[in-house]
């Protein structure tokens, strides 16, 4: 049986049934101290039984407290669930409230639903037009690979859409409340896939993440910034590559470094501007870290890039943390 049924469930009434009870408990004990204190003035005789009087004002008193307490803890309860909805924790604001805010967080939770719907849809497009873009270009460069100023050309063609795609995803899942994904489970996925597509050359990666550290937002987005990362960090790896990850404040930090050449310290803040293809720049500096600077700018997050304890590059990571 639901506790304090006999409670109304709106928010008014139980406002209106807490003062009238604590008046109804009040009014007795004022009765009493008023006896009292003529008894005492006057010296007069009372027989009336006091003990069962004051029982049941105590009585009516607790009621009201209960009465009142459900309306105020409601809204503490509603703020932690809302807390727990933006930093991740949640998709929708769970519990059962007065009349009159539980009609708010209904159409709230058809706000979060229609919302996510349409973040899905929008995500849903952007896959749809990078599957019809880049069959069409990938037939280009087959065919432009005897005019190398076409085929870079079609190369540059792909780069910017894969660039201007990627960043419109991370807008529509940045808008997405209630997204939460695993540092540990994205890091050792995409460790396995680099192992593979670097086979022939040996590197080694070690992954020491944190099974509770989490980033607020999607996968497909650590995804993309993280295997960027790691796939620079295996082309220009001599034998190892590290993951680790840390929380700082709100914030989750993953480093990602690796024992190659390293980037010049006057390179690192260029190879991470717009447009600026890295292994252009300067040797042994990768491919796609402006990407990964955009996509964590849209988190609210940022990249930097330093020398690793290894002996190369560390790029350090840093995104909201769930």
């Amino acid at each position: 049986m639901t506790p304090r049924r006999w409670l109304p469930r709106s928010f008014r009434a139980r406002l209106l049934a807490g003062a009238i009870l604590w008046t109804a408990g009040l009014l007795p004990l004022m009765h009493l101290l008023m006896m009292f204190a003529v008894r005492r003035r006057y010296h007069w005789v009372i027989t009336i039984d006091h003990h069962h009087l004051v029982i049941a004002a105590l009585l009516l008193l607790l009621c009201g407290v209960l009465a009142l307490r459900r309306p105020v803890t409601s809204l503490a309860e509603l703020r932690a669930r809302l807390a727990a909805v933006r930093d991740g924790r949640a998709s929708r604001v769970d519990g059962t409230y007065p009349s009159e805010i539980q009609a708010l967080v209904d159409e709230l939770n058809a706000l979060l639903t229609d919302r996510e719907q349409q973040v899905a849809r929008a995500v849903a497009k952007a896959g749809d037009l990078a599957h019809g873009l880049k069959t069409p270009l990938a037939l280009l460069l087959q065919e432009a690979e005897q005019s190398p100023q076409v085929a870079q050309q079609v190369e540059r063609m792909r780069r910017q859409i894969d660039y201007h795609l990627a960043h419109a995803r991370a807008a529509a899942s940045g808008a997405t409340l209630g997204a939460r994904t695993s540092i540990r489970d994205s890091a050792n996925a995409l460790a396995r896939t680099m192992l593979r597509l670097h086979a022939t050359r040996g590197v080694t990666i070690d992954v020491d993440a944190a099974p509770e550290y989490a980033f607020r937002g999607g996968r497909e987005d650590l995804d993309e910034m993280l295997g960027n990362l790691l796939d620079n960090a295996c082309k220009w790896a001599r034998t190892r590559v590290t993951v680790t990850s840390s929380l700082d404040g709100a914030q989750v930090v993953i480093e990602v470094d690796d024992d190659g050449p390293g980037i010049d310290p006057s390179l690192r803040d260029r190879v991470l501007q717009r447009g600026v293809r890295a292994d252009e720049a300067a040797p042994g500096s990768g491919f796609g870290l402006a990407i990964v600077r955009d996509l964590a700018e849209v988190y609210g997050g940022s990249i930097a890039l330093d020398r690793a304890s290894l002996g190369g590059l560390r790029a350090t990571l840093r995104l909201p943390s769930a």
